[in-house]
C-alpha cells in the first residue's frame, strides 16, 4: 500500500514501477433532487479524485439503486454515460439494485480507476512554506452553493425540488482538459502537490492542503463568471471542473504556460505560510480566519448512539412455483433481469485496454505493454443488511473478492462507500458501526486493506431510510489476460464450491414469494478467506468461474449458461433452500474432463470444499429451454 485513507484515493503497488489509484465515492442527494446532472458530476468528482494523485483514470464504475427503471434512473444512467464517454474513460463495471427502499432516497455511487507511475505519485497536502496556490479550470460561479456539502448532511423531503439550483452542472469537456493539463503538470514535475476542488469548493480543498502548514487565500483573485459575488459564495461554491496544485514559485510561469496551452482558467490566488491558518483575503482585507486544523484532523468529534433494530421474523415462504417456473419468474423479475440495457449506454472499450465488458462478474483490463491485467468489481448489500449490519458489511467484501477472483485476479485491495440513514437515529448509528465491523473482519480474515472511501449519512426522505447499504470496490491483479475464463463448453465437468451455510433470509427468492425476515446464519469467514484463494489460482485452469449471488445457484448456473450459450445437465439437489439460497459464498466452476484432478487437488490443498454438480452440454437447464431463460432474463423494462 503506497497510500491509505487520508488522500483523495488510495493507491497500491503492482509492480514493475506502476500503481494503481482508486476510490468509490457518492453523489446521493444531489441526484435524488436533479438526476442527469447529479450523477454526471458524480463520475466528474471521483475522475478528479484520482487525478489529484497524478495518476491517468482508465475505467469507472457504477453502483445505482433505484425503486425502478423509471424517468429519474434514466437520467441518472444518462448522466453517467455523458460525462464518462465524453471525457474518454470506459465505463466497465458496476451494479444495478431495484428495490422500493430507494423510492425516494436513490444511490449514485461512482468508482474510478487510474494508474499511475510509483515515482510520481501526488499528494494533496502542503509541503512548504512559500510555495504559491494555483487555482486552473472552469471559472467560479453560484452553481453548486450547498451542493454536495450541504445536501449530504441533510434529509430530503417535499421540497427537494427545491433544492435544484444546488445542484452542480458538469461541463466534460473542460473535464478532458482538466485531466490532460493535470497530467502533463505532474509528467513535468512542475508542481508540487494536487487537489480537487468538490463538496464545500475551495473551503474544503484548502483546509485540507493547508493543515500542517497555513495557507492564504486571495478571493478576488479567482477567475468568476458571475458579477457581484460575495467572498462567501467564491469560497464555498461547487462549480465543477476545477483543481488547486501547489507550485514553487519559480515554476508558475511554466505552469500556466501549460494551462494556457489548454485554454484553461487559472490564476495564483495565495501561497503556502507557516501560521496553521486558512485565512481568506479580499481586495487585501481578512475577511475569515480559522486553524486549518480545526477544519480537519481535529474537527469535533462524538459517539452516536446505538442501539439494536429488533429483527423481524421469518415467515415460512408457502405456494411457490416448482424449480423451473421460479427460475423463470426470477429471471424476469426487476432484481435480476440483464442489465445490459443500462451498460450498452457506456462506452466500454474507449482506451483500449478492456478484456473483459460488464455482465458476468469483474471487468479486466490490460495493464499494456505486459499481458497482466486490472480486475474491477462494486458490490454492495442492502437487503441483506437490513437484518444482519455486520454479515451486510462483510458480504460485500467477499462477494467483491469473489468477483475479481473470478477471473483470476488476486484480490489487492477494497475502496468502500457507505449509504446509511441518519446517524443520530440510534438504530441507524448501529448499523452503520455493524457494517464497518462487518468490513473490517471480512479484511482481516483476507489479509487485504480498505485503502479509500467515502460515507454517505442521512439518506431519508420524510424520515424514512433507506436500507443499511455497503458498497464495497475491489481491484485485483491477473497474470495473464489470454487466461481469463470466458464461457464453458460442451462435455464440460461442472463444480460446485463453497464456504458458509446458504439461507433464504434476504435472497431474491424470499423477496419475490415471501416476506422479508429472519436472520442470515453466521459467515465462516476463515472459510471464505480460503474460497477467495481457491477461486483466483482455479479461474485460469477452468473454462468458466461465475460467484453466485442473487438469485442463489440456480440463477448462478442460468447466468453461466447464457453467457456461454450452452446448457447443462446438473445433478444437485433441488430443494430451494439449495438452489436458491443466498448469504454463503459459493461459485460455479467448469473446466475440461482432464482439467478435472487438478482442481480436486487445488481444493483439496486449499481446504475447499468441492463437489460435482454435472456435466455441460445441451440445449436445457434445470429443465427449462435455454431459449425461454433468454427471453425472460431478456425481459424489456
Amino acid at each position: 500500500m503506497l497510500q491509505g485513507p487520508g488522500e483523495n484515493a488510495g493507491v497500491l503497488d503492482l509492480g514493475d514501477g506502476l500503481a494503481v489509484a482508486f476510490k468509490v465515492e457518492s453523489h446521493n442527494h444531489p441526484s435524488a433532487v436533479e438526476p442527469f446532472q447529479g450523477a454526471a458530476t458524480g463520475v466528474g468528482g471521483i475522475l478528479r479524485d484520482i487525478v489529484a494523485m497524478g495518476a491517468r483514470p482508465i475505467a469507472l464504475l457504477d453502483g445505482l439503486r433505484f425503486a425502478e427503471p423509471d424517468w429519474h434512473f434514466s437520467r441518472a444512467v444518462a448522466g453517467i454515460g455523458h460525462y464518462g464517454n465524453c471525457v474518454g474513460v470506459p465505463t466497465v463495471g458496476g451494479e444495478t439494485v431495484f428495490d422500493e427502499a430507494y423510492r425516494d432516497n436513490c444511490l449514485v455511487n461512482a468508482m474510478c480507476v487510474g494508474l499511475v507511475p510509483t515515482e510520481r505519485l501526488m499528494r494533496a497536502k502542503a509541503t512548504a512554506a512559500g510555495h504559491s496556490i494555483v487555482l486552473y479550470g472552469a471559472t467560479t460561479g453560484r452553481d453548486g452553493i450547498g451542493g454536495a456539502s450541504v445536501l449530504a448532511s441533510q434529509e430530503l423531503d417535499d421540497g427537494a425540488a427545491e433544492k435544484r439550483p444546488s445542484v452542480q452542472i458538469g461541463d466534460p469537456f473542460t473535464g478532458k482538459k482538466l485531466i490532460e493539463a493535470s497530467i502533463e503538470i505532474v509528467q513535468s514535475g512542475l508542481v508540487e502537490s494536487l487537489q480537487d476542488c468538490g463538496a464545500a469548493g475551495l473551503a474544503s480543498s484548502l483546509s485540507e492542503m493547508a493543515a500542517d502548514f497555513g495557507i492564504d487565500v486571495h478571493l478576488d483573485r479567482v477567475p468568476q463568471r458571475e458579477e457581484g459575488m460575495e467572498p462567501w459564495e467564491v469560497m464555498v461554491s461547487e462549480s465543477q471542473e476545477r483543481m488547486v496544485a501547489m507550485v514553487r514559485p519559480q515554476m508558475v510561469e511554466a505552469v500556466e504556460d501549460v494551462l494556457d496551452r489548454w485554454e484553461l482558467d487559472h490564476a495564483a490566488i495565495g501561497e503556502v505560510t507557516g501560521t496553521r491558518a486558512l485565512r481568506a483575503f479580499w481586495h487585501g482585507e481578512v475577511v475569515g480566519e480559522i486553524p486549518a486544523a480545526l477544519l480537519t484532523e481535529e474537527c469535533p468529534r462524538y459517539e452516536v448512539a446505538r442501539a439494536p433494530r429488533r429483527a423481524a421474523v421469518a415467515s415460512e415462504i408457502v405456494d411457490a412455483p416448482p424449480v423451473g417456473d421460479a427460475l423463470l419468474e426470477l429471471l424476469a423479475s426487476p432484481g435480476l433481469r440483464s442489465r445490459e440495457f443500462v451498460f450498452r449506454r457506456y462506452d466500454q472499450l474507449v482506451g483500449s485496454r478492456t478484456v473483459r465488458r460488464p455482465g458476468l462478474d469483474a471487468a479486466v483490463l490490460r495493464l499494456r505493454p505486459s499481458l497482466r491485467g486490472l480486475a474491477l468489481t462494486l458490490d454492495g448489500q442492502g437487503r441483506i443488511a437490513r437484518p444482519d449490519p455486520f454479515i451486510g458489511g462483510a458480504l460485500a467484501v467477499l462477494e467483491a473478492a469473489r468477483n475479481v477472483a473470478c477471473v483470476g485476479g488476486e484480490p489487492l485491495g477494497f475502496t468502500d462507500c457507505l449509504n446509511f440513514g441518519n446517524p443520530e437515529k440510534p438504530e441507524i448509528g448501529w448499523e452503520l458501526a455493524q457494517a464497518i465491523d462487518g468490513i473490517a473482519a471480512a479484511c482481516e480474515a483476507l489479509g487485504l486493506p480498505v485503502v479509500s472511501g467515502n460515507v454517505s449519512l442521512y439518506n431519508e426522505t420524510n424520515g424514512r431510510a433507506i436500507h443499511p447499504t455497503p458498497v464495497v470496490g475491489a481491484v485485483g491483479l491477473v497474470e495473464d489476460v489470454r487466461r481469463v475464463p470466458n464461457g464453458w463448453h460442451e462435455g464440460d465437468a461442472l463444480f460446485v464450491v463453497e464456504a458458509s451455510p446458504v439461507s433464504l433470509t434476504g435472497s431474491e427468492y424470499q423477496a419475490l414469494y415471501g416476506e422479508g425476515g429472519g436472520i442470515p446464519p453466521r459467515l465462516d469467514l476463515e472459510l471464505e478467506a480460503r474460497l477467495v484463494s481457491f477461486l483466483w489460482r482455479a479461474a485460469p485452469l477452468s473454462t468458466l468461474v461465475h460467484d453466485v449471488s442473487e438469485g442463489g445457484l440456480a440463477v448462478c448456473l442460468a447466468e453461466a449458461a447464457l453467457y456461454s450459450g450452452c446448457g447443462a445437465t446438473v445433478e444437485l439437489d433441488v430443494a430451494a433452500h439449495e438452489l436458491f439460497g443466498e448469504v454463503g459464498g459459493r461459485a460455479v466452476v467448469s473446466c475440461s474432463p482432464e482439467g478435472a484432478d487438478s482442481l480436486r487437488g487445488l481444493a483439496l490443498e486449499l481446504d475447499v470444499p468441492l463437489r460435482a454438480a454435472g456435466v455441460v452440454g445441451g440445449a436445457t437447464l434445470l429443465g427449462v429451454e435455454l431459449a425461454q431463460l433468454r427471453a425472460a432474463w431478456e425481459t424489456s423494462v
